[in-house]
């Protein structure tokens, strides 16, 4: 078995076929389709039922794709660590994170990297739920994750890091007035419409607890893109409930922003697998963990 034919395998499942994996590839169909043939041969089982022009992966596929991605990262950090002796961290890290989390504290690791660090390069990806991140990370498609979980992320192989408490706070449209000294007992709410975010996310949960505990609380909208919930709030339709990863953003484009008395905090973590780490993924984790005690 090669790590070239592990390639190959990992990217048909990713692009969605051979065609489109040999064009991503640059490499001849053919010569794909030879390289799968021989590792077909080889482990004694075929990976693809071929469906037409299609490719569906068959239940030895599904098992071993995983697999095929874990090793290919313990690989790259391999190969990295290697060459990181005497020169320093470079390279790059992919890492799955929340939309809070990937404001804060991402954007402030990936400035500290920039000064300490420059040949790393920090690739994002977004996910919806600290179940995501969790999966992203064992299934070898991050090396890193960063989410708000009120458990400790678990599975196999996962190393949790406590980060700090990330605070959720009430945004609301500007000129919006409401309880004393920037904070809201949470009986303020009743009446008001929200801009929600689609359930599965942690918003999401605060605000339907929210909504069972006050009650009389409406959705104006519902979002799949937590992107756009401040420009929504901002142009009237309702208040929305945000990390404070958002709130300086929030504040800059106009928005009233409100603690909650008491405060509501979800603990954020800072998760990656064990085994081989490379140094830009191991440069990503220091920074990250030092940031949080700043």
């Amino acid at each position: 078995m090669e790590r070239r034919q592990l390639e190959y395998f990992v990217a048909i499942v990713e692009h969605g076929g051979f065609t489109h994996a040999a064009r991503a590839l640059r490499v001849a169909q053919p010569s794909l389709s030879r390289a799968i043939g021989k590792l077909e041969h080889e482990l004694g089982v075929a990976l693809f039922h071929r469906v037409g022009r299609n490719a569906v992966l068959s239940n030895a596929g599904e098992l071993m794709v995983e697999r095929a991605r874990l090793v290919l990262r313990d690989l790259d950090a391999l190969r990295a660590a290697a060459r990181a002796v005497g020169t320093g961290a470079a390279g790059r890290v992919d890492v799955a994170a929340t939309s809070s989390s990937a404001l804060e504290p991402v954007i402030s690791t990936i400035a500290a990297l920039r000064e300490h660090h420059p040949g790393v390069t920090v690739s994002t990806s977004s996910a919806l739920s600290a179940a995501e991140v969790v999966a992203m990370v064992l299934q070898g498609r991050c090396e890193v994750g960063v989410c708000g979980s009120g458990e400790r992320p678990a599975g196999r192989g996962l190393i949790a890091h406590h980060l700090r408490d990330e605070e959720f706070l009430l945004v609301t449209p500007p000129g919006t007035a409401l309880g004393a000294n920037g904070e809201v007992a949470r009986e303020d709410l009743r009446g008001m419409r929200f801009v929600v975010t689609k359930p599965a996310t942690a918003v999401r949960a605060l605000f339907d607890r929210l909504a069972a505990t006050v009650g009389d609380l409406t959705i104006a909208a519902e979002v799949g893109d937590r992107s756009v919930v401040l420009p929504m709030v901002l142009r009237g339709i309702g208040a929305g409930l945000m990390p404070d990863g958002w709130r300086d953003l929030a504040l800059r484009a106009g928005a009233e922003v409100y603690h909650f008395s008491p405060r509501e905090r979800l603990p954020q973590w800072l998760v990656h697998r064990s085994g081989p780490i490379s140094a830009a993924t191991q440069a990503f984790l220091d920074a990250t963990l030092a940031g949080s005690s700043w």
